[in-house]
């Protein structure tokens, strides 16, 4: 089965450290945002992937590349005219499924089950403001109608970011509908609008419950999901000088930490050395060095220097921030 993954974007509400790349290279709980997915997607028996990159899309080649010996395809969005004209350039005229799986979530559920059904299916989550989201409203089981953000309460139900179509054929034209109509949603193709003029097209749709489903679009949802995979993944034992590891951790290799205490919730990337510090909530990137710094709730680059104290602060690729 294909897997159409839309990653594309720019990530402003994660600026500075998406001045310098995209939003899914971002690390979390110890490997980039698009590694998590392409990992559940590769366990599952997905044997064909789609990657649709845009902003500095020739990082996220190099990195999928050098990562993952598996069939993947890069189609470039050179502009970026919304999620359904995404999905669209990676679409075939054929008569096959399709997932569809955005590249800024990480989503918890049973990968095989859902690839396995003969329906075509959304994934759903209970959420408690429907005007954020796109909502589901049902008849029963089926999918009645899918509306982008709400003005009216309609129903609790938001699309949670994977789609299983079983006509791929079906879904490449419904997107090439909205297009040619020039039907969009705040001046984009919207692959909501899409999936809607399928279900006009009789294209029976039903829905199944996402387990959970960890964001990763702003600085605050980032530092969650990282919080809550950490608890996931398992905890190493770590051992360094003088140094106090408060579980769940993650820590990378060829680091360096001494005189510090780290944790509970901090993740550490390769390379990074840390000395005389205390980092709680804090995810840090490749080759950085932290001195006599107290970090909290904190998104620090790859080769990054800081020291002082500053409870959550953001610091950039290759920047140098002494907080006094």
């Amino acid at each position: 089965m294909k897997a159409v993954i839309p990653a594309a974007g720019i990530g402003k509400r994660l600026q500075p450290l998406t001045l310098t790349r995209p939003k899914v290279l971002l690390p979390v709980a110890g490997k980039p945002i698009i590694g998590h997915i392409l990992d559940k997607l590769i366990q599952s028996g997905i044997d064909e992937i789609v990657l649709i990159v845009g902003y500095k899309g020739d990082m996220v080649t190099d990195y999928v590349k050098k990562h993952y010996p598996v069939d993947v395809r890069f189609v470039e969005q050179k502009e970026r005219k919304g999620l359904g004209h995404a999905v669209g350039m990676g679409l075939n005229d054929i008569d096959e499924p399709v997932l569809i799986i955005l590249g800024d979530t990480i989503l918890d559920l049973d990968f095989d089950h859902f690839i396995k059904s003969k329906k075509n299916i959304i994934g759903v989550m209970e959420v408690a403001d429907p005007r954020r989201f796109g909502i589901v409203e049902l008849d029963g089981d089926i999918v009645k109608r899918l509306v982008e953000k709400p003005r009216e309460y309609i129903g609790n139900l938001a699309i949670a970011g994977i789609y299983l179509l079983q006509h791929e054929a079906i879904l490449k034209n419904a997107i090439q509908y909205i297009v040619d109509h020039n039907i969009t949603t705040k001046n984009e193709y919207q692959l909501t609008d899409a999936l809607q003029v399928m279900l006009d097209w009789q294209q029976e749709m039903t829905v199944e419950a996402i387990n959970a489903c960890y964001d990763c679009g702003t600085r605050e949802t980032l530092l969650e999901t990282n919080r809550i995979l950490l608890k996931t993944i398992g905890q190493q034992a770590y051992s360094f000088e003088k140094t106090v590891i408060l579980p769940p951790v993650y820590i990378g290799q060829d680091v360096r930490i001494e005189n510090s205490v780290i944790g509970p919730n901090v993740s550490i990337a390769d390379k990074t050395t840390i000395a005389r510090s205390i980092i709680e909530d804090t995810i840090i990137d490749e080759s950085s060095v932290i001195q006599t710094a107290i970090l909290k709730n904190s998104l620090i680059g790859q080769d990054a220097f800081v020291t002082g104290q500053g409870l959550s602060i953001d610091v950039g690729d290759k920047i140098q921030h002494d907080l006094g």
